[in-house]
């Protein structure tokens, strides 16, 4: 799966990126970069982060590769939206965009790509960083006790998810 992320929204809606913009645009990067880093030692996905270089970018786009990331900043006069959108619109692969710009996630959707918001991708990638490693089992004796043993009858109409959210569903948990 490729995972593309508007990376200056995802700074600015995170919890705990934000701070480190509110020292520089420089500072706020290098962190998304680490963090994205400790995400994809744990999960080989490829991850692609477009920066704005829109106000003071160069004048060409310029791509970059730190830690197993691919980076693309804007060139001068381009929005990193207009490159995300080349990039959904040029490629039939697996995408998963990240971004809370409803424009944005909305034109992945018509494109039948999944879309999460830039809190959930974080809250998400938050939770399997924080998971112990050593992978151990969990008690067998607290399944036991989840386990819900009344009769499945089914009322009412079904509620099925639409398409297109069952397979945002399904890359959800490729993550």
């Amino acid at each position: 799966m490729h995972i593309l992320i508007d990376g200056y929204n995802l700074i600015r809606q995170s919890i705990n990126l934000r701070r480190f913009e509110r020292q520089s645009l420089e500072a706020g990067r290098k962190a998304l970069i680490a963090w994205l880093s400790e995400y994809r030692k744990m999960k080989d996905h490829r991850i692609t982060v477009v920066f704005d270089g829109w106000e003071s970018g160069q004048p060409q786009e310029e791509r970059d590769y730190s830690s197993g990331i691919h980076i693309i900043y804007s060139g001068r006069g381009v929005k990193a939206d207009d490159v995300l959108k080349r990039i959904t619109a040029s490629t039939d692969e697996e995408i998963l965009m990240v971004s809370s710009d409803r424009e944005i996630a909305s034109y992945a959707t018509r494109r039948g790509k999944a879309t999460l918001s830039s809190l959930e991708f974080e809250s998400i990638v938050d939770k399997l960083l924080a998971a112990p490693v050593d992978n151990e089992s969990p008690d067998p004796k607290d399944e036991d006790e989840e386990e819900d043993n009344r009769p499945m009858t089914k009322k009412g109409p079904a509620r099925k998810l639409s398409r297109a959210k069952r397979q945002t569903q399904a890359k959800i948990k490729k993550l």
